[in-house]
């Protein structure tokens, strides 16, 4: 017999840290960055057989103040890394970013002088995405994981410290070209 059987229907009991989590899950709104061909894919999400509207996301931002889910797709150039990084301190917090492809997440079959490997040495990533392209099912899925990570994100002083902290490593990582073996 808990206080939930007393209440009369219609009265809906939460936490602020889970109503905000899911306010904020339910109105994301994506600053698209697509520079190679997993824009196509990310286009294709938009459209009217898969309908990114069903998850509050209809509206593209171009304008990074107005957007806090950045969606990188594609491999970034040397020249891109900075703009990228001056879009990413643009948009308002809390903010998050989706690695989409092979070549934004770890630089791809590219392996030179000219691309970035791996998007994670510019901004902090939360969720990476494979493939080559990706498929645009697999970008609603990788959406929708996300969608779970920010419900359930701190409040506060406890986000502020794991983004700092995120942000950090993500900087000081070693570049993927100067790893060995499948553990480092």
């Amino acid at each position: 017999m808990g206080i939930e059987e007393k209440l009369p229907s219609g009265v809906l009991l939460t936490s602020v840290e889970k109503f905000a989590g899911w306010a904020r899950k339910s109105s994301m709104w994506p600053a698209t960055f697509g520079l190679a061909c997993c824009a196509i894919e990310l286009m294709a999400t938009g459209g009217p057989r898969h309908d990114m509207a069903r998850f509050g996301m209809e509206v593209a931002r171009a304008s990074p103040r107005q957007a806090d889910l950045m969606i990188v797709a594609g491999r970034v150039s040397q020249k891109m890394a900075p703009v990228l990084r001056q879009i990413y301190d643009q948009m308002a917090n809390p903010k998050w970013v989706l690695s989409m492809g092979v070549c934004a997440s770890t630089g791809g079959m590219f392996n030179n002088y000219a691309i970035v490997q791996g998007v994670d040495h510019i901004v902090p990533v939360d969720i990476y995405l494979p493939g080559c392209p990706p498929r645009p099912e697999m970008l609603m899925d990788a959406i929708l994981k996300l969608h779970e990570k920010v419900a359930n994100e701190p409040l506060g002083v406890h986000r502020e410290r794991s983004d700092e902290q995120a942000e950090q490593t993500a900087l000081t990582a070693a570049p993927t070209h100067e790893m060995k073996g499948l553990l480092r």
